[in-house]
């Protein structure tokens, strides 16, 4: 948990910086204008020196999460998970470098971006695969209340689209926001992303709100939602409309694309958690009748 919240204020500082236009101000990498000492900080070189800070703490941790996963955790898939981790965080400490000495070409700007959100996620399902109850759950055979999902398209279809969809609007977003492309895509894949979010959290509470483990992330993915889609307007007007000819980054655009970014980031990470969960306990139409098959002959 302490990694995934580390992880957040990572975004948020990384956000930072690129609302604030302080991608280059210091202009070289891994150094800070030729040292390790910490440069004064004022200006843009206090949000980018704070980024890199923060992402080296992160990745002291993740160092950590990797080992200790691999000594001390049973299953070979954390292992794996926790393996994955650290290479993520490598990936996106070298595409942060490559932003920086390449002069941020928005193609690797936008994929840094995308694979920060990619670590929150596997942070936080890292998070829900070591919490308490989810390891006294697995030790204990038959406590799981399972549903049932004969619908088509199932729930756990909807909820792998879900997230496919929203990395789709990530980096549309991140190429908006890096100069890439323009703010149209954008704005024009928003609609698809709130209906197909809303369509499956309410699929989920619908027809599984007894089940805690689904009903939380599905409320959750609904309201930052709507929050999401306030935001995303307020940035809009904030950036593109009122601070079209601001001859630096205002507080108002700044505040709010700051707010879009890590709201978007929960809003993903939600839709993970609520798919790892849909799979954990709510077997297809498919899988249910193979189980129940299977304990017929067991009984037999």
């Amino acid at each position: 948990m302490f990694v995934a919240c580390a992880t957040f204020f990572l975004l948020i500082a990384g956000a930072l910086v690129t609302s604030n236009d302080a991608g280059l101000s210091i202009p070289d990498w891994p150094t800070s204008f030729g040292s390790f000492n910490v440069p004064q900080l004022h200006g843009g070189v206090q949000y980018e020196w704070s980024h890199r800070a923060i992402a080296f703490s992160t990745g002291l941790l993740t160092i950590g999460i990797a080992v200790w996963t691999w000594i001390s955790d049973r299953r070979r898939w954390m292992k794996g998970l926790g393996l994955a981790a650290l290479a993520t965080i490598i990936a996106q400490g070298i595409l942060g470098g490559l932003t920086v000495l390449y002069f941020q070409p928005p193609m690797v700007s936008s994929a840094h971006a995308a694979v920060a959100q990619t670590f929150f996620c596997i942070a936080c399902a890292i998070a829900l695969f070591t919490s308490q109850s989810w390891v006294e759950e697995s030790s204990v055979e038959g406590t799981w209340e399972l549903g049932r999902d004969s619908r088509h398209p199932s729930l756990l279809t909807l909820s792998v689209l879900s997230i496919f969809i929203l990395y789709a609007q990530l980096i549309l977003g991140a190429m908006f926001r890096h100069h890439g492309m323009g703010w149209l895509p954008h704005v024009l894949n928003a609609p698809i992303v709130a209906i197909v979010i809303t369509w499956t959290a309410v699929r989920a509470l619908s027809h599984h709100s007894k089940i805690s483990a689904i009903r939380r992330p599905a409320i959750a993915m609904l309201s930052l939602l709507l929050a999401q889609l306030f935001l995303g307007f307020l940035a809009f007007m904030t950036r593109v409309e009122w601070g079209r000819d601001a001859a630096q980054p205002e507080l108002p655009m700044v505040i709010s694309t700051v707010a879009h970014v890590v709201t978007g980031a929960l809003l993903l990470a939600s839709t993970v958690i609520l798919t790892i969960q849909i799979w954990r306990f709510i077997p297809d139409a498919s899988n249910a009748e193979v189980s129940t098959g299977d304990r017929e002959t067991i009984a037999a």
